[in-house]
């Protein structure tokens, strides 16, 4: 698990190399364990709620046919259970009792605070201040459930100083502490364990979609930013040539779409950066897409061009938020409201979208935009 062409890889401290080497090989022999997988597959569909079905949007576009994968009506409301549940079962398999989480939007705070309740795991989770202000439902949610929220106040005080202090965090208590990351970023092998705990979602809506269309999608439509919930969908079509992967970011975010390589939270990948490699400060409606970087499995997907990365603005997504509530009676979260802002300007007639989240933690900022 070294990384994807350029990308990836591991730049941490010489202090982190054992517990990744630990965690690799407890992870590959996990997935040898077919005890682990009917525990998580167990966990996934009594607990979590899977599988969650497709919607058609009859009212959304007229003249095409769009579904959406509903992850909004996984526990907790977002995709972001699927893999906090994973990371949990292999923590306790490494034996660590100590969970400390980052989170943006605050779905996967809720999600690691969850699982960490549902398995009597110690919690910390890091949270950018600015995001906690904007999230403040997702924060009182994570107290309920007994997480310790440390909020932090440098920099932009989002997603990217709470990913900056879970390292630190995890770098001091690494003998008993697992860092259960959220995104599809870091340093290996974490990408590929958050991809391959996120591609429940592919798998799922490739074998829906053909049940009821009896046709692949002409396109496959995914808010990026770290971009885990995107590659969970695009890994169900990764194969089907013939099938369009369209990943939607940010406007003021967009890692993709006009970044560089370079390092950032432990991994090489496609970065806002300037010549010099200092990173840039990056700007979302969406505390979820208000990240500087991706996931380095995105920027190789997009230097061999099986998937193409476009831009919402914060405008083009509240509009599409607006649209989705009056004409299909579904609120969604910020972050797939991007995607969907695309969705009506593709060339394709048959698209599935990834609708990763709900929209009530948005509501207030929503209501304040509007």
């Amino acid at each position: 698990m070294t990384g994807f062409g350029d990308y990836g890889g591991r730049y941490v401290p010489e202090t982190l190399i054992p517990a990744l080497d630990e965690l690799e090989r407890g992870w590959c022999d996990a997935l040898a364990d077919d005890s682990f997988r009917a525990e998580l597959h167990d966990l996934l569909t009594t607990y979590a709620g899977r599988p969650t079905p497709l919607t058609l949007a009859e009212r959304f576009a007229p003249g095409r046919r769009i579904y959406l994968k509903r992850e909004d009506l996984l526990h907790t409301g977002a995709h972001k259970l699927n893999n906090a549940l994973g990371q949990a079962v292999l923590a306790r398999r490494l034996g660590k009792r100590r969970i400390v989480a980052e989170t943006g939007a605050g779905q996967h705070g809720v999600a690691t605070a969850t699982v960490c309740a549902r398995f009597g795991l110690e919690c910390v989770v890091y949270m950018g201040e600015e995001d906690m202000r904007r999230q403040r439902p997702n924060v009182e949610r994570m107290g309920l459930l007994g997480a310790e929220v440390r909020p932090v106040g440098f920099g932009t005080k989002t997603l990217k100083e709470a990913t900056s202090e879970a390292i630190r965090d995890w770098i001091t208590n690494v003998e008993t502490t697992h860092y259960l990351i959220g995104s599809c970023v870091g340093p290996a092998p974490y990408p590929e364990i958050v991809a391959e705990l996120q591609s429940v979602i592919g798998r799922e809506a490739r074998e829906q979609i053909l049940a009821v269309e009896e046709r692949l999608p002409e396109a496959v439509v995914a808010c990026v930013g770290g971009g885990s919930n995107a590659i969970g969908i695009f890994h169900g079509f990764l194969e089907d040539e013939g099938v369009r992967l369209v990943g939607v970011e940010a406007a003021g975010a967009a890692s993709l779409g006009s970044g560089r390589p370079a390092v950032l939270h432990g991994a090489r990948s496609s970065v806002l950066a300037d010549e010099d490699g200092q990173i840039e400060d990056a700007h979302s409606i969406s505390a979820g897409l208000d990240y500087p970087g991706v996931g380095p499995e995105h920027a190789f997907l997009r230097d061999t061009g099986r998937a193409e990365y476009l831009t919402a603005t914060d405008e083009e997504a509240l509009a599409a938020f607006q649209a989705l509530a009056r004409s299909e009676g579904l609120l969604p979260a910020l972050e797939p409201a991007h995607a969907l802002a695309r969705t009506r300007d593709l060339d394709a007639e048959l698209i599935l979208v990834g609708l990763s989240g709900r929209g009530d933690k948005d509501l207030a900022e929503v209501l304040e935009r509007l």
